[in-house]
């Protein structure tokens, strides 16, 4: 027996809209209970085949089935309809712990989305979640942006997110699966991870760091030596001051997406650990200069 609620009007289309319904189905103290549109039992409910998320912590899961046990599911699932059942659009979750919970019915909301905003509104939920590792949050991006063209501009409005973490974040995709692998359990953090982007060998470099437990200064300063030592006639040419000052992988990528976006070379002039420093940008005629100026001023 499905036990029907007041529907709830249907959300429109693009970004924001799919952002606004996916913040709706946030779990958490802060999230106000929101009124779901039925009660389905819960064999009627089906994951969705495409979801990108394939991995789930089992004791975050098993603590999400205490919780359902003790309290319920307060945010319901956003589904759709899908033959003579339902399809999960967002909140599998819940559902995975709800069905070790034994729970027999659960809350949902059902909207209308077409197989291309299942698998968008799908990846926007992944990203939204705290517990995701960087390189899931990077694929997130990757397919957000290669699938719906989505600019970087637009996830960070959409996602509160800086577009420079946005940038930095997907520059993790460019490391082979194996270093991909470090960080996704846990071995490596994402700054060592894209201080290895650069790197001859990442691979055999992330062996190195996780086995000696290295900072990521001390990360940079491998990566500086694998490089010298596969090259030895520029590193003799190269001052050791500038060596001892060179740039982080992060610092170069920031570089590179401003030049891109500019349209002229950007410096950026920053020491690892301080909280200041420079931006020089370099433009070769003065249409460049204008429409630098008008850029700064009217921030488009």
């Amino acid at each position: 027996m499905v036990e029907k609620v007041q529907r709830q009007r249907g959300l429109g289309r693009g970004l924001s809209a799919l952002m606004a319904d996916v913040g709706e189905s946030a779990t958490g103290p802060e999230a106000a209970p929101r009124q779901p549109d039925m009660m389905v039992p819960i064999e009627q409910v089906v994951a969705n085949p495409d979801q990108p998320r394939r991995r789930f912590d089992p004791e975050l899961l098993n603590d999400l089935a205490a919780s359902i046990k003790e309290k319920g599911i307060i945010q319901p699932l956003i589904v759709r309809r899908k033959g003579e059942g339902y399809e999960i659009v967002a909140g599998e979750r819940r559902w995975r712990a709800a069905q070790q919970s034994n729970l027999h019915q659960i809350p949902v909301v059902i909207r209308d989305f077409d197989d291309t905003e299942v698998l968008e509104i799908a990846i926007i939920e992944n990203i939204q979640r705290a517990d995701l590792n960087p390189v899931e949050e990077a694929a997130g991006y990757v397919q957000l942006m290669n699938k719906f063209g989505h600019t970087q501009e637009k996830l960070a409005e959409a996602l509160g997110k800086s577009r420079s973490h946005i940038a930095n974040t997907m520059r993790l995709m460019q490391l082979p699966e194996a270093v991909q692998a470090y960080v996704t359990e846990g071995k490596l953090s994402a700054g060592h991870a894209r201080t290895l982007i650069t790197s001859p060998d990442p691979v055999a470099l992330a062996k190195k760091v996780i086995a000696g437990d290295l900072s990521v200064r001390d990360t940079e300063k491998l990566v500086r030596k694998a490089a010298e030592a596969l090259n030895p006639d520029g590193a003799k040419s190269s001052k050791p001051a500038a060596r001892g000052n060179a740039k982080s992988a992060d610092t170069t990528a920031l570089e590179n997406d401003l030049s891109a976006n500019l349209g002229m070379k950007v410096s950026i002039d920053h020491k690892d650990g301080a909280e200041s420093g420079s931006i020089t940008i370099s433009y070769k005629t003065l249409d460049d200069l204008d429409a630098l100026c008008r850029i700064m001023s009217t921030g488009r």
